[in-house]
């Protein structure tokens, strides 16, 4: 199949790669022109024989933009597919928007960061069923050998919708890890930390990918002293707690570790140090001065 990639970055240089691997012929376009197969958009899909297929992999905040300028020089019968972290209530409007030129849409979540081309990569689909069919291919290049790591999760948004709790999870789950590593590191019985991240990875009911991420890490910096405890969030754990509160659903732990990337960027949070000077008000408790 052909197939145009817009974005070669982390992510899209990886999958242009894995599907020139697997046969597929890919026209890719970045901006840095170093790893850029065409100049320009339009160079992109010149070279690509109608019906195209054009696949965006860029930022959230200039996809809107990209997916414009694409369109504007499609064609009737291409499909347009959004692989990148953008919020799932744009994917309708977008989708009806192309509609009427008479070009396809589908949205893609997609899972497996830098290590994608080796293992391959978690596709979450949404989008009408013919577009999808005409797409897979493309899916079965890109997910992992054998029946997982793919799904067609519903119509227009429902694969932005899907990767969006599934990063919700993920926060969940390493933050879960991270109190664990701080609660060895605190303790004076325990003295190898990471041996004991290492057993957990076979055998046990914790085991996971992140577990063997977070393993790697500690065997490059075992007291991770070369990093800063600092986290950002792409918005896609914003978007899952907004999600939660609108559908009622209870969603403490996704929304505590959420909560806690915010935490990690104040040096002196405002918080405890009113909690301090409250317990020195009622209390008489010493407090720390600046």
């Amino acid at each position: 199949m052909q197939l145009g990639l817009v974005g070669l970055g982390r992510m899209g240089g990886n999958m242009r790669e894995r599907l020139r691997r697997a046969g597929h012929e890919v026209v890719g376009y970045d901006h840095h022109r170093e790893v850029s197969d065409v100049a320009s958009l339009q160079e992109l899909v010149g070279k690509l024989a109608a019906p195209r297929v054009v696949w965006v992999m860029v930022p959230a905040d200039v996809t809107e933009a990209t997916i414009d300028e694409l369109a504007a020089t499609m064609s009737e019968g291409d499909i347009i597919i959004d692989g990148g972290n953008s919020r799932f209530s744009n994917d309708r409007p977008r989708a009806e928007r192309l509609g009427k030129r008479g070009i396809g849409y589908v949205d893609v979540g997609v899972s497996g960061g830098v290590w994608g081309i080796e293992y391959g990569y978690g596709l979450m689909v949404g989008g009408a069923d013919e577009h999808v069919q005409r797409c897979m291919p493309i899916f079965e290049a890109l997910k992992p050998e054998g029946p997982y790591g793919f799904v067609h999760a519903g119509g227009v948004g429902a694969g932005h919708y899907a990767k969006m709790v599934h990063n919700g999870i993920e926060y969940g789950l390493m933050h879960a890890y991270a109190e664990g590593y701080e609660l060895l590191r605190a303790s004076e019985y325990v003295e190898d930390v990471p041996g004991v991240f290492k057993s957990w990875r076979e055998g046990t009911v914790v085991k996971s990918w992140l577990l063997d991420l977070l393993d790697r890490a500690l065997e490059e910096d075992p007291d991770l002293s070369g990093i800063r405890g600092y986290a950002e969030d792409t918005g896609e754990g914003r978007w899952t707690v907004e999600e939660a509160i609108r559908l009622a659903v209870p969603m403490n732990v996704i929304a505590a570790s959420l909560f806690a990337r915010f935490a990690s960027r104040q040096e002196d949070s405002p918080a405890m140090k009113a909690i301090a000077a409250l317990r020195f008000q009622f209390g008489g408790h010493a407090f720390k001065k600046d």
